[in-house]
C-alpha cells in the first residue's frame, strides 16, 4: 500500500513540475523576448506550427511510453533525484521499448515537449534557457543518475550505455 502511495505521489509531483510549472515558466519567459528587439526563431507561422506539432507529438509519445515501460518493466517510478527517492526505484534495468532508442527517453520526451512550446511561442529566450537546462540535465544525468545506475545494475548497465545514446535517439535511427 505504501509503495502505491509513493508511485502516486511521484507521478503527481512529476506532472505538476513537468506539465504545469515548466511550461508556465517558458510562457512567462517568452514575454521578455522584447528585450531582444523582436528577434524570432522561425519567421513562417505555418512552418512553426508544423514543427511544434511534430515536436509535441514525438515528445508526448516518448514521455508517456517511457513512463509506462519504467513502471511495468522496471517496476519503479521516474521521480528520484539528488539522493531523494519519491517513487520506488526501478528494480530491473529497462532496455526495451523507448529505452532501446536512448537511455533517457523521458528526458528526450520532455525536451521535445518544451521545445515545441518554445517554437510555438517563437521565443529566443526560451530556446536559450532550454539549451542551458539541457546542459545542466546532461551533467546531472552523467554525474549522478548514471553513477546510481552503475551501482544498482553494474556491468549490465555499462554494456547498455555503450550501445545506446544518452538522450537523443539519433544513432539508433541511423542504423
Amino acid at each position: 500500500m505504501k509503495e502505491k502511495v509513493r508511485y502516486i505521489i511521484g507521478f503527481i509531483l512529476g506532472f505538476i513540475i513537468c506539465i504545469i510549472l515548466v511550461p508556465f515558466g517558458l510562457v512567462k519567459l517568452s514575454h521578455l523576448d522584447y528585450l531582444l528587439y523582436s528577434k524570432i526563431l522561425i519567421p513562417s507561422d505555418l512552418l512553426r506550427y508544423i514543427i511544434c506539432s511534430i515536436l509535441f507529438l514525438v515528445g508526448a509519445w516518448f514521455a508517456i511510453w517511457s513512463n509506462i515501460f519504467l513502471l511495468t518493466v522496471g517496476k519503479g517510478g521516474p521521480l528520484d533525484g539528488f539522493g531523494i527517492t519519491i517513487s520506488p526505484r526501478t528494480r530491473k534495468l529497462v532496455t526495451v521499448g523507448p529505452y532501446k532508442y536512448c537511455r533517457n527517453p523521458m528526458v528526450f520526451g520532455a525536451f521535445s515537449l518544451y521545445l515545441s512550446i518554445v517554437v510555438f511561442l517563437n521565443s529566443i529566450l526560451g530556446f536559450i534557457l532550454l539549451l542551458f537546462f539541457l546542459v545542466l540535465g546532461i551533467t546531472y544525468l552523467r554525474f549522478s543518475e548514471e553513477k546510481r545506475l552503475i551501482k544498482d545494475f553494474g556491468n549490465k548497465y555499462l554494456e547498455y550505455r555503450k550501445k545506446v545514446p544518452m538522450i537523443f535517439p539519433i544513432k539508433r535511427i541511423r542504423k
